[in-house]
């Protein structure tokens, strides 16, 4: 047995755009997956470079594709019976991507896709996200590191993009 420590950057930022215009701009910046033609499809790709193409077909301009979007906001309003809060929480990545990380450090494949949280708080809406280089940095690789980094700008340029006016 043994236990990581594991020091996190966390990425955020607030923008005073409204909540669906915000979610709206990421979301439209990046790939849709249908996860059961996505899992049909790579069992049934005879090789990589067919499982590639099927991957580069949905990506969007931004090279990342959502995975999964949760509503975390509505289980508190449920709880509540307000109208607030607003949470979600999104699952982008890229499987091209994960698997560079993972090939020169297995333990990557816990941190992707990774996750862009966008809450709505009093102050604005904020999207905050934890950079894949500051949970691969204790393995000390430099290789998944330049691709964690690499990551780490799409990832930051889609949420500036997604706060901006």
């Amino acid at each position: 047995m043994s236990i990581r420590k594991v020091e996190i950057e966390r990425f955020s930022l607030a923008s005073s755009k409204p909540f669906e215009s915000v979610l709206a701009t990421l979301k439209a910046a990046v790939g849709h997956l249908d996860m059961v033609e996505l899992m049909q499809a790579s069992q049934e790709a005879q090789t990589f470079a067919e499982f590639e193409n099927i991957i580069r077909r949905d990506m969007g301009r931004t090279g990342l594709l959502l995975f999964v979007e949760l509503d975390l906001g509505s289980v508190l309003r449920k709880a509540t019976g307000l109208q607030g809060p607003k949470i979600v929480r999104l699952l982008i990545g890229n499987p091209l991507v994960m698997n560079e990380m993972a090939k020169h450090v297995p333990d990557a494949g816990s941190y992707a896709p990774v996750t862009v949280l966008v809450d709505e708080r009093e102050d604005g809406v904020h999207l905050s996200y934890d950079r894949m280089a500051s949970l691969l940095a204790p393995y000390g690789n430099a290789s998944a590191l330049a691709v964690a980094r690499d990551l780490d700008s799409k990832i930051e340029a889609l949420i500036r993009e997604s706060a901006a006016f």
